[in-house]
């Protein structure tokens, strides 16, 4: 090789690393954004928009339900078709609880589910994780029923 192409070799690479990536999300941008990610994919319910639902659910999502997990987006996604089909949504949540790890990979959600009535029948517990670039995808969730429990 020439020393004049060698020399526009490094001189070419020299300029590709000089670019540096976006800054991280902070802390608080990052939390506001799964904020904003739980309760767009909570009112999918409410405006009974299956399709919609399906967007904010991760390709190898895990969803506790029943006796056995829901695994994939795909499986996820159908059985949920059941709380899609009628006029009226069977039920609503909202995020009251948001944290997110200090590398900005996974968040955890949490908050009241409530019935048509606006009665709190549970609570949900999403993970979320990010893409890197601000999109927010559900890994996993679980619900429970509110518990009616006294302390003993």
């Amino acid at each position: 090789m020439h020393l004049h192409t060698v020399t526009i070799l490094v001189f070419s690479l020299s300029i590709l690393g000089c670019g540096s990536a976006p800054p991280l999300p902070t802390y608080e941008e990052s939390r506001l954004q799964v904020i904003a990610a739980e309760t767009a994919f909570a009112k999918t319910m409410s405006d009974r928009d299956h399709e919609a639902f399906s967007t904010f659910i991760a390709n190898d999502a895990v969803f506790f339900a029943g006796d056995d997990p829901l695994r994939g987006k795909e499986q996820v996604v159908s059985w949920w078709a059941r709380y899609y089909t009628a006029q009226d949504a069977p039920f609503s949540w909202e995020p009251m609880e948001v944290e997110v790890l200090d590398s900005g990979a996974l968040a955890h959600s949490s908050g009241p589910v409530r019935d048509p009535n606006g009665k709190v029948i549970g609570r949900f517990n999403s993970i979320w994780q990010s893409d890197g670039a601000g999109t927010w995808r559900v890994i996993f969730d679980k619900g429970s029923d509110v518990c009616n429990c006294s302390a003993e």
